[in-house]
């Protein structure tokens, strides 16, 4: 036991005192190591503060329940959506204008009304498909099934009056604006076959009848045709190869 003692006091002996340590504290000149009469001086102040402690908080400006907006879009989100307002009806984008459609029906049944041009040189096929395909129910309830010798003539006759009109209008005509003037001067026929359901069309009645008919149709699709064409003092010209066209549907409706 006596070595064991003699080890610790060998291992504890030191050079170090504590008033080395209190001067060596005093000697540094920090705000936390001045002593006034054996204590510290509070009315210094004080070297570290805690951060965002001293700062003064933001008063909120906002609403219960309505924040501040901090989102702004972007401009080309901005012009995108501006974009989209817009922009047209789909139905339009498509070709598919029912009030121009209303007006070339109109048009079509007072012959003796003048036309719109800017209207009628429109490439519209909606309203001459529909009345081509109502022509052939027409036809349908006379039983006659003639749905191929509707299109297929009226597709030859569209072909031969655009080469026709080319080579008499100074300005020139498309062929679907062609075939849209010829489709909707279609409606007449389709009253002559819905009076061939009801009545027949061979006899004294049906001749007149169908005269009157082939007339109403050269005459609306002349029409049409010289005002989108300016084509002034030509409509007896344009009038007889549209009346031949009809004619064709006329024999098809009356046979």
């Amino acid at each position: 036991m006596s070595g064991f003692d003699n080890f610790n006091t060998d291992f504890y002996q030191s050079s170090y005192s504590v008033d080395d340590q209190s001067q060596g504290y005093s000697n540094t000149e920090t705000p936390y190591n001045k002593q006034h009469d054996g204590q510290y001086d509070y009315s210094q102040p004080m070297g570290y503060s805690a951060p965002g402690m001293m700062q003064p908080q933001q008063p909120y400006t906002g609403q219960i329940f309505q924040p501040t907006q901090t989102y702004t879009p972007s401009p080309s989100q901005s012009m995108y959506s501006s974009s989209f307002e817009d922009e047209p009806p789909l139905l339009e984008e498509l070709g598919i204008n029912f009030d121009h459609i209303w007006q070339k029906t109109l048009t079509v049944l007072h012959p003796l009304k003048a036309a719109d041009g800017s209207i009628m040189n429109e490439t519209d096929l909606a309203g001459p498909m529909v009345f081509c395909l109502a022509f052939g129910a027409t036809l349908l309830l006379s039983g006659k099934i003639q749905f191929g010798y509707v299109y297929g003539i009226s597709a030859i006759g569209c072909l031969g009056v655009y080469c026709l009109l080319n080579l008499m209008s100074m300005t020139g005509v498309s062929f679907g604006c062609v075939a849209s003037v010829l489709g909707y001067c279609l409606l007449p026929m389709i009253l002559l076959s819905s009076f061939g359901v009801i009545l027949s069309l061979q006899g004294m009645v049906g001749i007149i009848l169908t005269a009157a008919i082939i007339g109403w149709c050269s005459l609306s699709a002349s029409k049409i045709f010289i005002s989108a064409l300016a084509m002034d003092g030509q409509q007896l010209l344009v009038a007889y190869p549209c009346a031949l066209l009809y004619g064709v549907f006329a024999l098809i409706s009356v046979f």
